[in-house]
């Protein structure tokens, strides 16, 4: 090889190098993505070692209105997010309107607690295959007894989003949409992070414009919803009476 064909060959050879560099070079995260990567990362670490996995997680903002995707699986390995449709509890919402009013921990009070879940089994329940969930801190420390699980439901799709303007209601209950829940399933099964709470995340990653909302009497509710309850029953011991 002369030397006329050995510096052409290293041009090429250089270029072909460099052209790997060039290629990798890909734009970052956006802002939304990076706020919500950011607040797993946080919850992960306060949850520390009930976790079993920490490479993925769940944050749930329920400062956004319920026709928005707001559960956010964040990915930490890969630096993405996967956002999907989720209901919220008719305790928390008695108006319907698609806002989350407050949160309850209280038995019967079909209301979201807020705070940080680990994930348990699997079960086979009303909605099909669902998943238990432990509150890890006082303000859903009753999740498991009150049954607040994830779930798949009709009521938290795009088709029921288009027709109603928003998500229906659950008992306080992750409701996912039956298409990504088995998607929802896969990634958060297994000792893995979700966090509730109002972040109120607009899509340029920027604070959303909330609403106010009136408060809730939870004590109220629950007692006539119980009293609701003892009435029915009531009427159906009668009418068993009567046969």
């Amino acid at each position: 090889m002369n030397r006329r064909h050995f510096l052409a060959a290293s041009t090429i050879g250089a270029a072909s190098l460099a052209a790997p560099v060039r290629l990798a070079a890909q734009a970052g995260p956006d802002a939304k993505t990076r706020r919500i990567l950011g607040i797993a990362q946080e919850q992960i670490a306060r949850a520390g070692d009930v976790l079993w996995r920490r490479d993925k997680a769940a944050v749930i903002d329920f400062g956004v209105h319920s026709s928005r995707p707001r559960f956010h699986i964040a990915n930490l390995e890969a630096g993405t997010v996967r956002s999907l449709l989720v209901s919220h509890g008719s305790g928390s919402d008695p108006e319907h309107d698609g806002w989350l009013n407050d949160y309850s921990n209280l038995h019967d009070s079909w209301a979201t607690s807020r705070g940080a879940y680990v994930s348990w089994e699997w079960y086979e329940g009303r909605y099909g295959t669902s998943m238990r969930l432990e509150g890890l801190d006082e303000s859903n420390s009753n999740a498991y007894p009150r049954a607040i699980v994830m779930h798949q439901a009709a009521y938290a799709t795009p088709e029921h989003v288009a027709r109603w303007g928003r998500c229906g209601r659950s008992n306080g209950c992750f409701a996912i949409g039956p298409e990504e829940f088995r998607q929802a399933l896969y990634h958060l099964a297994g000792g893995r992070l979700l966090f509730a709470d109002t972040l109120g995340i607009g899509e340029d990653g920027e604070q959303v414009a909330r609403p106010a909302q009136p408060a809730v009497d939870f004590e109220a509710a629950i007692a006539q919803r119980r009293a609701e309850m003892e009435q029915a029953d009531a009427e159906y011991d009668l009418e068993e009476t009567e046969l």
